[in-house]
């Protein structure tokens, strides 16, 4: 069970990451025009609260993952 948890906490960081990761691109592409600087609240859009939750969902399960000792 515990590695299996571990699997599943790994993935959702990295599908997280990843997502994000797109997802303040997509931002920045949209707000840079003609050379302009982009805006300095990307991390606080409204688009990427979703991938803040999946990474700190991962990081709350890789902590109970790690505290548990396999027994049930």
């Amino acid at each position: 069970m515990n590695s299996i948890l571990s699997f599943v906490t790994v993935a959702l960081l990295v599908i997280g990451l990843i997502g994000n990761g797109f997802e303040m691109r997509k931002i920045r592409l949209s707000v840079t025009k003609d050379e302009e600087l982009a805006s300095k609240n990307v991390f606080l859009n409204k688009n990427n609260w979703k991938w803040y939750a999946l990474i700190a969902v991962a990081l709350i399960l890789w902590i109970i993952a790690s505290n548990t000792n396999g027994s049930i």
